[in-house]
């Protein structure tokens, strides 16, 4: 089982983005200390859910500051860039970090981000599996054209050509954050693993994964192939570990409601449709029920039923649920020594 942290760069009520950003910084270091497998990076615009508008760069600083831990994004928003350019900078810190870098990418939402860096609507309703494609063909091909309307120019070199610059001869990992029937049949059919969200359960993540084994079948991958693939899947979670689980969650349900109301209600669509948003504080009961919230023993069991319901050996906890860079600190080590031990 391998077990990461997933930090979003919360801006807690009262707190500076300079603030949100130091303890994310700090919280991954914290992690490789503490023996965890991942950190995952989100991504988010103009609004202080996330104060990370780039995961691919954070992703940088902190593979130049770490030597062990693997460093990913969850995710990098598809629609709000090029597809070319994006794969560039994941082969760059694939190649640079000796193999270390993780992307994980994502349709995002209909934010005035679309707006803002000018691909539109239609690049997030329709345009994602042509840009993953795109994506994909520059991280695992020598050289590549684009043919669309959308997407046309001429052939170009790939370089770095992240293939052949590792022994292995591997590209970077590659996982899609999914949501829905269709994103999960998308990721199966081109073979790649799934990033499952926090808001979602064990039987929920479970009949995800059934499906998509059942679209890759049908794609004609064959089942060692599936296996290989079904292994990188990755659940995404809340961890946040006390002597009594009543404490963890009063810890969650005293700071979470606050940057979960000011972090969504920041959201602009692009087109100004009304979204409605969860209600915070139900949001966080909600999550408080789902993941390792409590003792020691209580997230190793949470955990391993999860593992054991889903068959998702991989986890993506988020470890900042306190908006306390001190706390933040404390439950990442003792997420790695006190938790980590009972799932080995």
């Amino acid at each position: 089982m391998r077990v990461g942290s997933f930090v979003l760069a919360a801006q807690f009520p009262g707190q500076g983005q300079g603030e949100a950003l130091h303890r994310a910084v700090r919280s991954a270091e914290v992690a490789e200390e503490a023996g965890l497998d991942t950190v995952w990076l989100a991504e988010h615009h103009f609004v202080p859910y996330g104060t990370c508008p780039s995961a691919v760069t954070l992703a940088a600083l902190l593979l130049g500051r770490t030597r062990r831990i693997r460093v990913g994004t969850a995710v990098s928003v598809l629609p709000t860039v090029h597809p070319v350019a994006l794969g560039e900078q994941a082969a760059l810190l694939h190649v640079t970090s000796g193999g270390r870098f993780s992307l994980g990418v994502g349709r995002g939402g209909p934010w005035v981000d679309l707006e803002v860096f000018g691909t539109g609507l239609e690049a997030y309703e329709q345009g994602f599996p042509e840009s993953l494609d795109l994506l994909m063909s520059w991280l695992r091909e020598p050289a590549v054209a684009g043919g669309s309307e959308r997407f046309g120019f001429r052939e170009v070199a790939v370089v770095p050509r992240p293939s052949e610059a590792l022994s292995g001869g591997e590209s970077p990992e590659v996982v899609v954050a999914c949501t829905s029937p269709s994103s999960v049949r998308m990721a199966a059919e081109r073979g790649l693993p799934m990033l499952l969200g926090m808001h979602v359960g064990d039987e929920e993540k479970a009949e995800m994964v059934a499906l998509w084994r059942t679209c890759a079948l049908a794609a004609g991958y064959s089942p060692d192939d599936i296996a290989v693939a079904a292994a990188s899947h990755v659940s995404a979670g809340v961890a946040q570990i006390a002597d009594r689980r009543t404490d963890a969650v009063e810890t969650l349900q005293k700071a979470m409601p606050g940057w979960l109301r000011q972090g969504l209600e920041a959201h602009v669509t692009v087109d100004d449709r009304t979204r409605s948003m969860r209600d915070p504080v139900a949001y966080t009961e909600l999550l408080c029920g789902l993941h390792p919230v409590g003792t020691p023993r209580l997230c190793a069991d949470r955990l391993a039923a999860t593992s054991e319901r889903t068959g998702i050996t991989r986890f993506a906890l988020l470890v900042e649920g306190s908006g306390d860079l001190a706390a933040t600190e404390e439950n990442v080590r003792r997420l790695g020594d006190e938790v980590l031990p009972r799932l080995r």
